[in-house]
């Protein structure tokens, strides 16, 4: 499959982000207002903004993962932020204050009730085309290993077959989509208008 290029600088986006330490991946995800979805590539050689531990010294460069965020919020027009918070509380914290409270939000993926039905709209979402993707290899293998584990009430989350088949790509993709989602609910817009009353 053809891996698209990301979007032109200025671009209006939504982020998502799964964090870990040292065992699953930790993976930024971003959503563009017209719903293409893609793996952000930051640095001087353009590498995905997915780091996995094992090719790292056994822990995620946190370094990296600051240089690739400040890189997302000064090339795009960031809308929201969506945040897993585990294992990354100060950091959130640190982007919520750079980059502003009502822009990054900590999100917690661990609650059925809350995760269920996002899940369900990015497969519908997707399903309908209201969504579509850059063909990211690391993001398509991670949504081929994430496993239905079901739930009371019929319902269900994601889950990896096993630990070495990681799927932290795509819970920072749907992030991203429910970032996007409510950001589109709250009246998204690309309109720049400067609605400053100006007084002489």
């Amino acid at each position: 499959m053809l891996w698209l290029p990301n979007p032109e600088p200025g671009a209006h986006i939504c982020i998502g982000f799964d964090g870990s330490e040292n065992d699953d991946f930790t993976a930024l995800q971003c959503e563009t207002i017209d719903g293409f979805s893609f793996t952000p590539r930051y640095g001087p050689d353009k590498v995905p903004a997915v780091w996995n531990p094992a090719e790292e010294g056994g822990f995620i460069p946190r370094d990296q993962v600051h240089v690739a965020v400040a890189e997302l919020f000064d090339r795009y027009t960031v809308a929201r932020m969506y945040c897993d918070p585990h294992d990354w509380y100060s950091e959130i914290g640190e982007w919520s204050v750079e980059y502003g409270d009502d822009h990054v939000f900590e999100w917690p993926t661990n609650k059925v009730s809350r995760m269920y039905p996002e899940i369900r709209r990015f497969e519908i979402d997707l399903a309908q085309r209201r969504l579509r993707h850059d063909g990211c290899p690391i993001a398509t293998v991670h949504a081929a290993n994430a496993k239905k584990v079901g739930k009371f009430n019929q319902q269900y989350v994601l889950g990896k077959p096993a630990n070495h088949q990681k799927i932290d790509a795509v819970m920072a993709k749907i992030l991203a989509h429910t970032a996007a989602a409510d950001a589109r609910e709250a009246g998204w817009t690309t309109d720049t208008t400067d609605n400053r009353m100006w007084c002489f």
